[in-house]
């Protein structure tokens, strides 16, 4: 029996709607890999979008305030992960599962350089009237170091 995999690229797609449609397929079964996640856009002003983040990296515990705080997730990779992640069933064990499926990388690794990649036409910048930043850009204002084989 083959495996379904489907390589996606997410450049010049909507990080939310392509996150919603990458979980379905893997509910559905599908080994998910992206490639390029650091192309996916967030709408809004860009200012607008690195202040939330940068907000949400000051949030702090009352355990130990000081030493420790909530892990946020910096990279293009981790952030595109966190948001499929919010969009399955974590706390059951067919989403755990799901999960454990998807691969996301920076770029496009040596490994895939000859495959076909897919985007969705439902997930494109081109459904955006307004004003949209590259989730690279993002990552690099809240202190992402690039590294190549992320």
């Amino acid at each position: 029996m083959s495996e379904k995999i489907l390589y996606v690229d997410a450049s010049d797609q909507i990080l939310g709607r392509l996150a919603s449609i990458v979980a379905k397929k893997l509910l559905e079964g599908y080994r998910v890999v992206v490639v390029n996640a650091e192309k996916a856009v967030l709408s809004g002003e860009k200012n607008r979008i690195i202040e939330g983040y940068k907000l949400l990296l000051k949030v702090k515990t009352h355990y130990n305030p000081v030493k420790s705080g909530i892990r946020r997730p910096r990279s293009p990779v981790n952030i595109f992960r966190r948001a499929v992640r919010g969009m399955l069933p974590i706390d059951k064990p067919k989403g755990r599962e799901a999960f454990k499926r998807l691969k996301v990388f920076v770029g496009v690794p040596e490994s895939l350089k000859g495959f076909e990649f897919i985007k969705f036409p439902e997930a494109s910048v081109s459904k955006l009237a307004s004003k949209y930043v590259y989730v690279e850009e993002v990552s690099k204002a809240i202190g992402w170091k690039v590294r190549k084989n992320e």
